[in-house]
């Protein structure tokens, strides 16, 4: 939905709902979208934030699925204009972890797939509107830090394959006129996690190795092609996973832009956030407060700021607790994507100020105008978290919308 004098435009991720064909995603979306609608914006067009995995990608490719598609959309006054790349396969009711990273953009089974998404988004993007598709941040560090001719290998392939696509995205644009691009969406123990490592992978990998790929494959000149690869390669701003790195919005908006870096999309997610006292029993406490959430089908890596402000990474809550009690911790973010309109949880918080902080940069900032609210664990929320889940997606927009009007 558009919103702010139609400078912005808002939408939920699909992948809150579990499916992995095309039949389950849009029986989903009947389901869901045109009551959310009539709630929301009865009488104004409603974005779509569609998550597709492979196989549903495939699917609607197939037969005249697309153009039924688009039939429904056109009748239901709802437009998409963003894509969830980011998880393959299953990602719901199943152990997913670390292989939400798997296949990553070193494989050509990442490129097919976010080809299909491309030609998806292109046939379903208004005019007049860029289209993004979010994506994981390269890979999974731990699978490649202990080898560093390897690690370097998978930098050098993904930049390879991401300019691949760009190619593709470029084809599409001189065709049909409509701006796609691809959104790495770093987030912590990704290959990319934070601001720092994004600017290298850009300068020292990105934009060296594609601008050359670019130059061979189109015939331009190598500052074009760099150019294009900027247009069509931008970054996912999770609010969530920024947080857990303990970066500051303002700073992160300004170095991006420094380094000609653009956002293509902001998804808006709270992590959960603690301070650390010194007594023991109060930790032991926070301990048993967390426990809930250290659930198994989803990674939920923790990163500790301790008294010297260094930050101590934890590949997974449900690892990191023992560490609790005597740790040197002042403070723990963790990635668990909790409903964005609560800030407390009792001993625990949320990262919902930065949110704020976020929401009211863009509004002084062109930095981004695609907003998609992205709470994907309603199901494993610890039970007493649980509501109707229309109502739940109701009240996180409501509360962005809320924060805009304020501002």
């Amino acid at each position: 939905m558009k919103i702010k004098n139609n400078n912005f435009h808002l939408t939920y991720c699909s992948n809150i709902h579990p499916g992995e064909s095309w039949l389950e995603v849009f029986a989903n979306l009947e389901k869901y979208i045109p009551e959310l609608k009539s709630r929301l914006s009865p009488k104004e067009p409603f974005g779509i934030g569609l998550r597709l995995a492979n196989v549903a990608a495939k699917q609607l490719l197939e037969s005249n699925n697309l153009a039924k598609f688009q039939t429904w959309l056109t009748q239901q006054d709802l437009y998409v204009f963003t894509l969830n790349g980011f998880p393959y396969g299953g990602f719901h009711r199943q152990i997913v972890k670390d292989q939400v990273y798997a296949p990553d953009w070193s494989t050509q089974e990442r490129v097919n797939y976010t080809l299909n998404l491309a030609h998806i988004l292109a046939s379903l993007l208004p005019q007049g509107l860029d289209g993004g598709i979010s994506t994981l941040p390269l890979s999974y560090k731990p699978w490649w830090v202990k080898d560093q001719r390897t690690f370097e290998a998978v930098l050098k392939k993904s930049s390879l394959n991401i300019a691949s696509v760009v190619v593709e995205m470029i084809r599409i644009s001189e065709k049909t006129g409509k701006i796609l691009h691809i959104d790495l969406e770093p987030e912590p123990d990704g290959l990319i996690e934070n601001t720092s490592e994004v600017i290298d992978f850009y300068q020292n990998w990105l934009l060296p190795i594609g601008s050359n790929y670019l130059s061979e494959k189109l015939n331009i000149e190598q500052n074009l092609a760099e150019t294009k690869l900027l247009e069509h390669v931008r970054i996912c701003y999770d609010t969530c996973h920024f947080s857990v790195e303990y970066e500051e919005p303002q700073s992160v908006f300004a170095r991006f832009q420094s380094a000609g870096i653009k956002i293509g999309k902001i998804q808006i997610s709270a992590a959960i956030q603690v301070k650390i006292p010194a007594d023991v029993e109060k930790r032991s406490l926070i301990v048993e407060r967390l426990r809930p959430f250290a659930e198994s089908t989803y990674l939920h890596q923790v990163i500790e700021r301790r008294t010297d402000g260094t930050l101590h990474h934890y590949p997974d809550l449900i690892t990191a607790l023992p560490h609790l009690e005597q740790s040197l911790a002042e403070e723990w973010r963790t990635h668990f994507h909790v409903p964005i309109f609560i800030h407390d949880y009792q001993i625990l918080q949320s990262t919902q100020d930065d949110i704020a902080t976020v929401l009211n940069l863009l509004q002084t900032n062109n930095a981004c105008s695609h907003l998609e609210i992205e709470t994907y664990t309603w199901d494993v929320l610890p039970s007493e978290m649980k509501i109707d889940l229309l109502t739940s997606i109701q009240r996180e927009y409501e509360w962005v919308l809320k924060e805009f009007a304020a501002n």
